[in-house]
């Protein structure tokens, strides 16, 4: 039986007779294929045993068969499984199956029934995203902890205090900082609003209105870690909000740092010169000896600005697109969402 699968390596549909063609095997199906084996597989391999834990509860597949699939989806990693035209289409969801098939001892009939790449590919994506959402709290917890720490051993610290660009009121420099640290916070507060509010999982949706078996999507939304399922499918699919959400509000946190860290670099010139960097975090120039630049500074203000850009470009690929079900729409208009991340 094996051996039969193997000859039909290259009938993986009945729709389409041929595998892809090699341009869009390179510009479009092997970049996305790389990218989510780099970034989304662990989470497709967990959608994969929650699917196959249903389909044995429904008993449509027995214990053992579960617990075999299972198995072979625990030997899946980034060496073993490739984009091939011919046998996957250069699919990571086919490419997972077929490693499974392959490796059965015996086929399984009732496994991969009354399910859709739509809805499976969209919760590997809000897992994805939600994880780096959380990461980068964490880093943000951090950020605010040290400011903390600078604030409170400068509270005697005076310092001017600027309107119109010139100092006016005498302030200090822990109440400089625990502005930082407040409109930190805030930033920090809204991003747990955005993760409560996408933490809902859209498997169980098909394509875009539901699927046929009695799946229980309370316990796979569970099984998964999410709060409760999307109430509504085609939102579970459609709807790319929580790219919006989380992208939107890293550029309006990015912006408030960008403001603080040009406070730093000028306080840190000449004419003022009340603030400083080590030597190993300093630059200097080659012409003007009495300089002591700040690159870091400059290049996190750099960075910032590459954050909203990013937004917009997410903006932008989602605001002529129809509320539909569009995948290939959908990855393209996100392709620099994991580049807005880091």
């Amino acid at each position: 039986m094996k051996e039969d699968i193997r000859s039909n390596e290259e009938k993986l549909t009945g729709r389409i007779h041929a595998a892809p063609n090699i341009l869009l095997h390179e510009e479009i199906l092997k970049p996305q294929f790389d990218y989510e084996l780099e970034h989304l597989l662990p989470f497709y391999i967990q959608i994969e045993k929650v699917m196959t834990k249903e389909y044995e509860r429904m008993g449509l597949i027995s214990n053992e068969q579960m617990s075999e699939i299972i198995k072979l989806l625990d030997q899946i990693n980034k060496e073993n499984i490739v984009a091939d035209p011919k046998s996957n289409m250069s699919d990571i969801c086919f490419a997972i199956e077929r490693f499974i098939e392959r490796r059965m001892n015996h086929p399984v009939n009732n496994w991969h029934v009354d399910r859709s790449r739509n809805d499976v590919q969209a919760t590997a994506q809000l897992m994805f995203a939600r994880k780096n959402l959380l990461e980068i709290m964490e880093e943000i917890i951090v950020l605010i902890e040290e400011v903390i720490v600078l604030s409170s051993q400068n509270l005697s610290v005076p310092m001017p205090g600027y309107t119109h660009y010139q100092s006016a009121q005498i302030i200090t420099v822990g109440f400089y900082f625990t502005a930082v640290s407040e409109s930190l916070q805030k930033s920090l507060d809204r991003m747990l609003r955005i993760y409560d509010e996408i933490n809902k999982c859209p498997l169980g949706s098909g394509a875009m209105a539901g699927m046929e078996l009695k799946w229980d999507r309370n316990l796979m939304a569970k099984m998964l870690g999410f709060y409760q399922p999307c109430h509504h499918a085609l939102i579970s699919v459609a709807s790319k909000d929580w790219m919006l959400q989380i992208a939107g509000e890293f550029s309006n946190c990015a912006a408030t740092l960008s403001r603080f860290v040009t406070d730093i670099n000028t306080w840190g010139s000449s004419e003022y010169k009340f603030f400083d960097l080590p030597d190993e975090m300093s630059g200097i120039s080659s012409a003007m000896p009495q300089k002591r630049n700040f690159p870091i500074l400059e290049r996190i203000r750099g960075r910032t600005a590459h954050v909203n850009t990013y937004y917009y470009d997410i903006l932008n690929t989602q605001r002529n697109t129809p509320f539909t079900n569009l995948v290939e729409t959908a990855k393209e208009g996100g392709s620099n969402f994991y580049t807005k991340l880091a």
